[in-house]
């Protein structure tokens, strides 16, 4: 009778430990995400935490990818701009 629900959850059922392991950089990755978002507004390092939930999601989704890729392209022409003016 509950067949379908039984499908449904074998489904979500983490049968290697590879999978595991990308659930909880996923889980870990967007929880860093979303901690760096409120540290933009509360006082913290957003610029540092930001960051590393990137960098665990960059792994397995490529818009975080290109996101840390635009970060790290503004963080080097900061640095160009600040050797030029100093």
């Amino acid at each position: 009778m509950f067949q379908w629900i039984r499908q449904i959850l074998s489904r979500f059922t983490l049968k290697t430990f590879r999978q595991a392991q990308r659930l909880v950089r996923v889980v870990v990755g967007f929880t860093l995400l979303l901690i760096g978002v409120a540290l933009i507004v509360l006082p913290g390092p957003a610029t540092v935490v930001i960051p590393l939930g990137l960098l665990l999601l960059a792994g397995e989704f490529v818009w975080a990818r290109r996101l840390l890729r635009k970060f790290n392209e503004g963080v080097n022409s900061g640095v160009k701009g600040l050797r030029r003016f100093f």
